[in-house]
């Protein structure tokens, strides 16, 4: 506990600390939360479970919980366990809340990353009651030193009308001078944001808030959860060497140099793999702006490829997690933590002229791409940043792989079920049987290139029969609806949308 107490500078403070059960007791019934927390990264730990302790005795308790993105320790699962929620956003990846939020059980709402801090600051959606923000500690001027990801926790700070700190004796205190804290001020007030480097600090270390706002502080001791990323597959593999092929057609054509431009990839296995494969490549001193550093990039680093990488969350497994924070002076000089709303803001990822690389769940004919529904109803995780990306990328890559279910499903379909990212946003398509540039494009133009390089052979067929159907309607853009649909519908009846009847 003395330790604890030592990271706490700012005298004034020193008697706010409480356990996580008393500040459980002072959230009220139908309150909105905003919680730390980002892809695993830097989420409060201990006042979540207090909360759902206490909420056993009060069967009709609720609150509306804000994150960044997604949380580990098991928060969201318990909280959609708990029946607690009655509105969680902008993004999740539990099993559990995925499927008590598809049962209807909670509002779930569905925001572009970069979106949730301008609608907190225009008043256009339920402002933050308390703020729950995990910290390695408070300065001697009372800043809030964030952890492992920054996310939303500076636009809670400055919107809530109260904050409780979880200070983390488990995060390691050299974090503090990686973060880069700046907000800007309200749209039509707001001056350009002046970033135009990878690397450049434009804002504050820590957190900046009214101390009578802080409640209380609690003591956690707590690694984060790590990253369920999976090693790249044989598949991976192949879709990352096809995406290096087009990244070295760019340089022979002279868009690209070999630094290429700065990378963003999206969580998840996929694109860690894909961003993986730039290790082999001839690809050299790359700068990362990103939402997400995820284990490949700190291989990358390690390799002498990556010379800077800027972020709001570090999301690793649990080898590179003890690997990287067990040694972090080795990489602090090359790292900043931002707010979300910075890392994804469309003025600063259209300067930068970025390359985003981002997961599919599946995409169409004319490049269309679903991110976040399956069958068109059920939501997996979220469009979480790529949107911000592909509307304001240089590049707006997605990647697949071109099969799921052993072949049952078709990830390259007639039209995607929901549409998250629409043709006029995408740029390249890539699965692990080629890829397909869309750029200058037409819809008809697209189609045979997409069916040739992204679909599984086991579908190419079935696929320009619908096409050729398709035609017959006519059209900038030819569908013949009720056949394009009747993919997943067959999926849904039949388990399988192969050998349909050819038209």
């Amino acid at each position: 506990m003395e330790q604890g107490y030592s990271r706490i500078k700012h005298k004034d403070l020193k008697d706010r600390v409480v356990s996580a059960e008393v500040a459980a007791s002072w959230i009220q019934d139908g309150m909105t939360l905003g919680l730390s927390g980002f892809t695993r990264a830097g989420d409060v730990k201990a006042l979540p479970y207090a909360l759902v302790e206490r909420a056993k005795g009060e069967p009709t308790f609720k609150v509306d919980v804000f994150t960044g993105a997604s949380l580990g320790s098991d928060v969201d699962k318990i909280f959609a366990e708990a029946g607690i929620l009655r509105k969680r956003l902008p993004f999740q990846a539990d099993p559990t809340m995925r499927k008590k939020m598809n049962e209807g059980e909670f509002h779930f709402v569905d925001q572009h990353l970069s979106h949730t801090s301008e609608m907190l600051r225009a008043n256009t959606m339920e402002q933050i009651d308390v703020a729950v923000i995990e910290s390695v500690g408070i300065t001697e001027d009372g800043q809030i030193i964030p952890t492992t990801s920054v996310g939303n926790s500076l636009i809670f700070a400055e919107n809530a009308k109260e904050i409780i700190v979880e200070i983390n004796l488990a995060q390691t205190e050299q974090l503090k001078g990686v973060h880069d804290l700046y907000s800007p001020e309200k749209q039509g007030d707001r001056q350009p944001i002046p970033l135009t480097k990878p690397e450049d600090s434009i804002g504050t270390e820590g957190i900046l808030v009214n101390l009578d706002k802080i409640k209380g502080i609690i003591f956690t001791n707590q690694s984060d959860s790590p990253s369920n990323i999976v090693p790249p597959d044989e598949e991976t593999k192949v879709m990352a060497n096809h995406l290096i092929d087009f990244l070295k057609s760019e340089v022979e054509q002279g868009r690209l140099t070999k630094s290429l431009a700065p990378l963003q990839s999206g969580i998840g296995s996929v694109a860690n793999a894909v961003f993986h494969g730039l290790l082999e490549s001839d690809f050299e001193n790359l700068k990362v702006y990103s939402e997400v550093l995820q284990d490949a990039v700190f291989d990358l680093i390690d390799a002498g490829k990556v010379d800077f990488a800027s972020c709001c969350s570090i999301t690793l497994s649990e080898p590179k997690m003890n690997e990287v924070f067990g040694n972090f002076e080795r990489y602090k000089n090359q790292l900043i933590l931002r707010p979300q709303e910075i890392s994804n803001h469309p003025e600063i990822i259209r300067r930068l002229g970025l390359i985003s690389i981002n997961t599919a769940l599946e995409m169409d004919l004319y490049g269309n791409v679903n991110s976040t529904h399956v069958r068109g109803t059920h939501m997996m995780n979220g469009i979480g940043g790529s949107g911000d990306f592909a509307r304001n990328a240089r590049l707006a890559i997605f990647v697949t792989k071109s099969i799921a279910k052993d072949g049952d499903i078709s990830s390259i379909v007639p039209f995607v079920s929901h549409v998250d990212h629409t043709e006029h946003d995408v740029d390249v398509l890539v699965t692990e049987q080629g890829y397909a540039d869309l750029r200058g494009l037409a819809p008809r133009q697209r189609v045979e290139l997409i069916i040739n390089n992204c679909a599984h052979p086991m579908y190419r067929e079935q696929l320009m029969d619908y096409y050729q159907s398709a035609l017959e309607k006519g059209g900038h853009t030819p569908h013949d609806l009720e056949k394009a649909f009747s993919w997943h519908s067959q999926y849904e009846n039949e388990g399988t949308m192969r050998q349909l009847v050819k038209v």
